[in-house]
């Protein structure tokens, strides 16, 4: 079976190494895509890309979707030259160690391996425990602090060194699909819209955020200053399709379903209703999720940006999230931005959803 056809610039913010606060790489992907498809293209002190179309428009619709990654930072040096580091983001322990990474510094990419005592030097109850972060290191196989101290420096960042790739016709895997998935869909949806012969009502402001992963910080600032009427969210949501999830606590969702359109107290219930009624429209797949409360996504920070934003969410179903290799079926991706693209079309001046 031929391959699926993986867009440029998905596959370039999938390579791009970006955790939170050090989102260089794919801040540049996303420059050199979606800038020349907008009428005005900024950034901010936090580091938001922010692409505006029809910037006369009315309503003000903002788009998010978070350009960081999980990571490491270089936190001490012992004597022997071992790195060790805390957490950016939610790590699960149990998959840390072992790992190929990418440590970002000022003289290029270095390369090391994430270590701790093997299984032989352990007596039976410390292999029955998760390791401490303390008890984990990075080694990039020098012998002494001087000598790393050449190489890295405090807070220089890394990422784990695992690509993307198809590994069954539309199914794919990557390192940060969380949520390069959603920056993509955020941007493709701006750069359609702009090559469309329908003309816009609505202000379209595509933002690649910064800074979800440690508390959707991005998406606070951006928000304030956008002022948007609309906004709404894209990133990944659990896949719960594969053994040991209980469909009974978790919902049921398929990776391969369509994207998963989110009801709750987060999301202003014209805006669901506007985003069901597009899916209907293009006749994609979709998926429904309830969500009693505040998510763990920007839609959060956005809905209470300055006096309250009618704020949506979407989410692209992910099997594995946090780990090194995520799973996300490339059609669920084409689907979310067919999904935007008709929903910002729909959009009449002065329909602001208040309810």
């Amino acid at each position: 079976m031929a391959n699926y056809p993986v867009p440029e610039f998905l596959a370039e913010l999938l390579e791009a190494r970006s955790p939170s606060g050090y989102e260089t790489e794919a801040q540049a992907v996303f420059d050199r895509h979606v800038k020349p498809a907008a009428d005005r293209y900024e950034n901010d002190a936090l580091g938001n890309r922010i692409a505006t179309l029809n910037p006369a428009g009315d309503p003000t619709l903002m788009l998010a979707g978070h350009l960081d990654e999980l990571g490491l930072i270089i936190t001490y040096i012992n004597d022997r030259g071992f790195l060790y580091f805390d957490t950016i983001g939610g790590h699960d322990r149990v998959v840390i160690s072992g790992r190929r990474v990418r440590i970002q510094t000022a003289a290029g990419v270095i390369k090391g391996v994430t270590g701790k005592r093997a299984i032989h030097l352990m007596d039976e109850a410390d292999r029955k425990k998760v390791p401490e972060r303390h008890e984990m290191w990075i080694d990039i196989g020098v012998s002494s602090k001087k000598e790393a101290l050449k190489r890295v420096s405090i807070g220089d960042v890394a990422t784990y060194d695992h690509g993307f790739e198809l590994i069954n016709g539309s199914i794919g895997a990557a390192r940060a699909f969380d949520n390069k998935v959603g920056a993509y869909v955020v941007g493709e949806t701006l750069i359609r819209l702009a090559a469309g012969k329908k003309k816009l009502a609505a202000r379209v402001v595509s933002v690649g955020t910064v800074q979800e992963e440690i508390g959707v910080r991005g998406a606070t600032t951006a928000s304030y200053s956008i002022n948007p009427h609309i906004a709404v969210a894209i990133d990944v949501g659990h896949a719960t399709d594969h053994p040991d999830c209980d469909n009974r606590k978790y919902g049921a969702f398929n990776l391969g379903g369509g994207p998963i359109i989110c009801r709750g107290a987060n999301i202003n219930p014209k805006i669901f209703q506007h985003l069901l009624e597009a899916a209907k429209k293009t006749k994609i797949p979709y998926q429904l999720e309830a969500d009693p409360r505040p998510t763990g996504t920007d839609a959060r920070a956005l809905q209470t940006a300055r006096g309250g934003v009618a704020t949506g969410l979407v989410s692209i179903p992910l099997r594995y999230m946090h780990t090194p290799s995520e799973l996300v079926d490339l059609k669920d991706v084409e689907h979310t931005v067919t999904l935007l693209v008709e929903f910002a079309r729909r959009l009449k001046k002065g329909d602001y959803a208040h309810w």
